[in-house]
């Protein structure tokens, strides 16, 4: 196949500088190391208290509510009942296993909530962080 001289040359010249774009590329990425954490992250953190503290507590509620919402315990609870008495033992199993997280969460949950008011004071006393070093 014929390839004009021009063309030829502008694909040669392309190709060479993507294999040495590349080969930097990778010489750049192997010397640089990873940047230090200057700080905790006190500043951003509470920044981000009131967002968290909203999380937590929209998990909470959808955690204890009754057994019309999705998301419950108490509609777990009544699900895995309903499997027992349909004879349904593997379902019933399955169903355990995630009401046994569900309610380890809950008491996650709770102490991160503890937690966080600490954080929220911390952050009140220290200016939002911006104190910290």
């Amino acid at each position: 196949m014929y390839v004009r001289r021009g063309t030829r040359t502008l694909l040669a010249g392309l190709a060479v500088t993507a294999v040495l774009a590349g080969t930097a590329g990778a010489a750049d990425a192997a010397d640089s190391t990873p940047a230090k954490p200057a700080g905790d992250g006190a500043r951003a953190l509470c920044k981000r208290v009131p967002k968290v503290d909203r999380h937590i507590a929209r998990a909470l509620k959808r955690l204890d509510a009754g057994v019309e919402r999705r998301g419950s315990v108490a509609r777990l609870q009544k699900r895995i009942d309903n499997a027992k008495k349909a004879g349904h033992t593997e379902i019933a199993t399955y169903l355990q296993n995630r009401l046994d997280f569900r309610k380890s969460l809950r008491t996650n949950l709770q102490q991160r909530q503890k937690d966080l008011t600490a954080v929220k004071t911390w952050c009140q006393d220290h200016d939002g962080g911006k104190a910290a070093n």
